[in-house]
């Protein structure tokens, strides 16, 4: 069974990366950009894990820890910390709450993340659900971490992978590069777009007809990049 994990993050660009990345993970995932409609999710739909990171002040994510621990919620929370200072103040709740310091890398929270459900009761994640994504010749099974083009494997990198992945997921939705670094590279990479320029550039000398007519991974000017999956 899919393991349900709540993530509450008052940053929508944030938010929506780590949905993204952690239901790439085969995780069902529920969202909610402030406190209070994070804790009516806990209360309402028991996650296996709360993610937490609230920039709000009132209330903030220790005051929320708080009131999801005195409601009766006891299931694993890992908090996200940016300083020593708030590490010491999650010390001083006396509560029973993991936390990741920021910055991180995507794997940590992982990690992190199967490690709690785990020491919980529960079986963390082995995989991702058996999906197929089918788009004219090119297929996506994320079960068998396989890409197709006219039924046979075409062979790629990891990141090669992890992008079309990223781009498939959301057919017609132009993603800059930006958001393509912190969702494939990492949440917290930083550095300029040239990977994803080099990347996109081999993935399409693999998967289209005429890599210099491309009409699979397609390049919309000063904004980013879209999957057409048309072949």
């Amino acid at each position: 069974m899919r393991k349900k994990l709540l993530v509450i993050e008052d940053n929508k660009r944030v938010l929506e990366i780590l949905a993204f990345a952690l239901g790439r993970e085969g995780y069902q995932i529920m969202r909610a950009d402030n406190g209070p409609y994070g804790f009516h999710l806990a209360k309402e739909y028991h996650p296996d894990l709360i993610i937490l990171d609230l920039e709000q002040k009132e209330p903030d994510k220790f005051d929320i820890c708080r009131e999801l621990r005195e409601a009766g919620i006891h299931k694993p929370i890992l908090l996200f910390l940016s300083s020593e200072k708030e590490a010491n103040m999650l010390s001083e709740l006396g509560l029973s709450i993991g936390y990741i310091q920021t910055p991180f890398h995507m794997k940590e929270l992982l990690m992190l993340i199967n490690v709690n459900i785990w020491d919980a009761g529960g079986e963390s994640n082995s995989g991702n659900p058996a999906q197929f994504l089918a788009f004219g010749r090119i297929e996506v099974d994320t079960e068998q971490v396989l890409v197709l083009k006219d039924g046979l494997p075409i062979e790629l990198t990891q990141k090669e992978y992890d992008l079309i992945c990223c781009l498939a997921s959301e057919p017609g939705r132009v993603f800059s590069r930006e958001e393509l670094l912190e969702l494939v590279w990492g949440y917290t990479y930083m550095g300029d777009s040239r990977p994803v320029y080099t990347t996109i550039s081999r993935l399409r000398e693999k998967i289209e007809d005429v890599p210099s007519r491309p009409k699979i991974i397609v390049a919309r000017r000063g904004r980013g990049y879209v999957f057409t999956g048309k072949t």
